[in-house]
This record gives structure tokens, C-alpha cells and sequence, in this order.
């Protein structure tokens, strides 16, 4: 897409109101579909979000499983796989009919799984943008390596990264969440 068609945030947002189904991004002012995704990508995916659902307090948190759109810029808007949600904020998006769940506020956990279409550009864009907005913990799940890749923020904003090949993750950002991924790539 050339400059001349780059879009608004609001012609994004209202763009992706009317075509819900093609769960749309918004990509330096380019809204980008969100492609399909193999099969291990989606397993991941739901079974990370069951797995926070069971452990979570839903007074506390909510889980969004590929829905709710985390804003970095006004023309980088973000569907992530997965993310937690404080339940105080969830509530402010609450009797909006037509409006759009989209996030300014860092998020307790955001989680993107990768993928062949979309992996160099998670790593090389949504993880910035992610740590430029202070999300406290950002996951990257491969499913084909089965690892997982964390970035977690530190008191002077920056992040630590650590690996993970097997075995049971406690997340940083959410004390008594525990993710066992030898269970989680078990399929």
C-alpha cells in the first residue's frame, strides 16, 4: 500500500468494525489481515489461553485469545494471540456497542505465537512496539521448536530475555501463574 493510501486510527477502527471477520491490524497506517494459521499454531494458542484461564483470578483478569487490539501508535494497532487483561480495564470497554476493545495501558502478558507468515515481523515490530508501551511480560511461543522466548520488564524499563525449551514457566508478571509447557506442545 502506498503513503497516499495509508489510513486514520478512526478509519482503521471503523474499517475494522465492519469487517470483523477478517480480524484487521493496523500496520504503520496500513490495515493488514491477519492471515490464517496452521493447525499447531491454533492449538497453541487456545490451549495457553485455557491454561492462564484455569490459574487466573477472574476478578482480577480477563483472557483474549486472538480479540482485543492493543494501540502503540496512533497507526500501529495490534491483535495479539494472546493477552491478559486487568478486569478494571475490561469494564471501561463494557456498553459500547460498535466500538472496538482496543488497550492503551501496558498489559500483564502479551503472547505471540509464531508463525511462517507473520514470525520476522512479530520479533522485528510487535515486540518493539509491546515493549515500547511497558507490557510486563511478552511471551513468544514457536510451536514447530516448541520453546518459548520471554521478555520481562525490568524496574528501569528494560527487558531480560530468557528461554524456555520444556518444563514449567512461572510468569514474572502475574505471581502463581505457572505454564507447563511440556503439556502445552503435547498434542
Amino acid at each position: 500500500m502506498s503513503v497516499a493510501n495509508r489510513i486514520d486510527e478512526q478509519a482503521y477502527l471503523e474499517l475494522a468494525a465492519r469487517e470483523q471477520s477478517r480480524f484487521l491490524e493496523l500496520w504503520d497506517g496500513e490495515p493488514k489481515a491477519k492471515p490464517s494459521m496452521s493447525y499447531e499454531h491454533n492449538h497453541d494458542m487456545s490451549e495457553l489461553g485455557f491454561a492462564l484461564r484455569q490459574q487466573i483470578d477472574p476478578s482480577l483478569y480477563e483472557i483474549r485469545v486472538n480479540s482485543g487490539r492493543l494501540r502503540h501508535t496512533a497507526g500501529n494497532v495490534f491483535i495479539p494471540d494472546v493477552m491478559v487483561v486487568p478486569t478494571n480495564l475490561a469494564q471501561t470497554q463494557r456498553g459500547q456497542p460498535g466500538r472496538l476493545e482496543t488497550y492503551d495501558a501496558p498489559m500483564p502478558l502479551v503472547v505471540e505465537v509464531w508463525s511462517r507468515s507473520t514470525g520476522d515481523y512479530d520479533l522485528s515490530v510487535k515486540l518493539a512496539a509491546y515493549q515500547a508501551r511497558g507490557d510486563a511480560e511478552i511471551w513468544r511461543l514457536h510451536p514447530y521448536e516448541r520453546t518459548l522466548t520471554c521478555w520481562v520488564r525490568q524496574a528501569d524499563g528494560t527487558y531480560a530475555e530468557e528461554a524456555f525449551a520444556g518444563g514449567l514457566v512461572a510468569l514474572a508478571a502475574l505471581p502463581g501463574v505457572a505454564v507447563d509447557l511440556d503439556a502445552l506442545f503435547t498434542r
